[in-house]
């Protein structure tokens, strides 16, 4: 089966060969075809499934097939309600890269950071809005958001939701929404709460299931290695200075990150080659070539532009930088282990991100080996001084959003857009506009420390490929 084959538009179409994809996955397989049609699904599947594909590319379609009917100032017609704003980015960024032949605009909003880009952003009009419940309920309680015109409603991680205890923001703004709408609803598990949440607002849905992370997991070889941030290249290059490794896919969590790690392997003697966002298309695409035709051994990437990656032969994965959200980690090294050779993932995790690991066990419901024995252990002190310099992150975070509570409870809920103060709580929008290629602004910045260290170590075992 072939996206061309699930009754997609042209434009759609190539932006998918433009990102790589040619195969839809199961669930894209699945539900593409009844969303398109206007039904309701209830989708029971994890983040590394393509879920996110899955309903992008039918809401994007079937806004733009509207709109060649419907002329008029831009209103939200789309809402995506997701858990976090790691999540909402990574949804905004796929609405982006699937319809960037579109004149449909975008825009995410979530906590925690002034709201004036995204009051603005608003004001010029939106086609698709994806949002936090937190924040999306206080714009629209200040008159920023009007939800009557939404007429494809998707609440992506229910049950993700319902733990963090967000369930009843989310039955606030359902209740905010036109009665006459398509509905998607995508959750992992389905508790109790979740299922009732199903019922009430799903119409004769069509179930979809995928397989479970677990399956995934059981068959990728992986391994952890505690290492402070500034440690993380040097062992880096001594692993990769092995040579029996024979294709590796590293993953680093910003655009920026990435530059530097290809640089610092570049000056180690290992050939390495870097996609994200900011490399032109051509420039992605001669990269992967390289890397398929074993030209490099070595290819750098942040989660967004890997999503075109399809290797077969692929030995390694390695992140450099654990994921903020755990699902896309069984994501990462799912793409090891295929063609019938032996996958191995192996992760570096510094004091800082031992609370993202914690989650990624918890998802996979399994340890992840930890491999000692190697020269850059994480001392006691580097330890403390990375636990002190994270609490003062989270101490600063608080602060601004204890800040921002206070002033956006004191603000007028009735006063015009020009009077409302830029002290109210907020965060951080991406606004982009799809036609012919996209416009986009974002007040998210890379954040990668760039420490130099020349220390060398051993490898520690996980090198092997083997075919069953």
């Amino acid at each position: 089966m072939l996206f061309e084959n699930l009754n997609i538009i042209e434009p759609i179409l190539k932006a998918l060969k433009e990102e790589g994809y040619t195969k839809p996955t199961p669930i894209q397989e699945k539900s593409i075809p009844h969303l398109i049609n206007g039904k309701d699904i209830l989708g029971c599947a994890q983040t590394g499934t393509g879920k996110t594909a899955a309903f992008a590319i039918p809401v994007l379609q079937n806004i733009f097939t509207s709109e060649e009917a419907e002329k008029g100032p831009k209103q939200i017609k789309a809402l995506i309600l997701a858990p976090t704003r790691e999540l909402a980015i990574q949804i905004e960024e796929s609405f982006t890269a699937y319809g960037k032949h579109l004149n449909i605009k975008n825009l995410v909003i979530f906590g925690g950071v002034p709201q004036n880009p995204q009051t603005r952003a608003l004001k010029q009009g939106v086609d698709v809005l994806i949002a936090t419940p937190g924040r999306l309920i206080d714009l629209i309680n200040q008159k920023f958001i009007d939800l009557q015109n939404v007429k494809y409603f998707i609440l992506d991680e229910a049950d993700r939701m319902l733990d963090m205890g967000m369930i009843n923001d989310v039955k606030k703004i359902i209740a905010r929404l036109p009665k006459v709408r398509q509905n998607m609803l995508f959750s992992a598990t389905m508790p109790n709460e979740v299922s009732k949440l199903v019922d009430s607002i799903l119409r004769n849905p069509v179930k979809v299931e995928v397989a479970p992370v677990s399956s995934t997991v059981d068959r990728i070889s992986q391994g952890i290695y505690f290492v402070s941030r500034k440690n993380k290249k040097s062992l880096l290059v001594d692993i990769l200075k092995d040579e029996s490794i024979a294709s590796v896919l590293v993953f680093s969590r910003t655009k920026r990150g990435a530059n530097v790690i290809t640089k610092e392997l570049e000056n180690a003697g290992i050939e390495a080659q870097a996609i994200h966002g900011d490399k032109s298309q051509n420039a992605r695409q001669l990269a992967l070539k390289n890397f398929k035709e074993g030209k490099i051994r070595v290819l750098v990437a942040t989660d967004i532009a890997a999503r075109g990656i399809d290797v077969d032969e692929l030995s390694h994965v390695i992140n450099f930088d654990l994921p903020e959200v755990p699902e896309t980690y069984v994501h990462r090294i799912g793409r090891t282990g295929r063609a019938g050779l032996e996958g191995v993932a192996l992760s570096f995790c510094c004091e800082e991100e031992k609370e993202l690991l914690r989650y990624i066990e918890k998802l996979t419901a399994k340890k992840v080996p930890v491999i000692g024995g190697h020269i850059y252990p994480i001392t006691a002190d580097e330890a403390a001084f990375e636990k002190q310099e994270t609490a003062k992150k989270n101490a600063r975070i608080s602060a601004r959003s204890g800040s921002s509570r206070s002033n956006s409870s004191r603000s007028d809920s009735n006063r015009s857009a020009s009077s409302r103060s830029s002290s109210n709580r907020d965060g951080s929008s991406r606004n982009t506009s799809n036609k012919n290629g996209s416009s986009r602004s974002s007040s998210s910045k890379d954040d990668f420390a760039n420490e130099d260290s020349s220390k060398k170590t051993r490898n520690n075992g996980f090198n092997s490929r083997k075919r069953n």
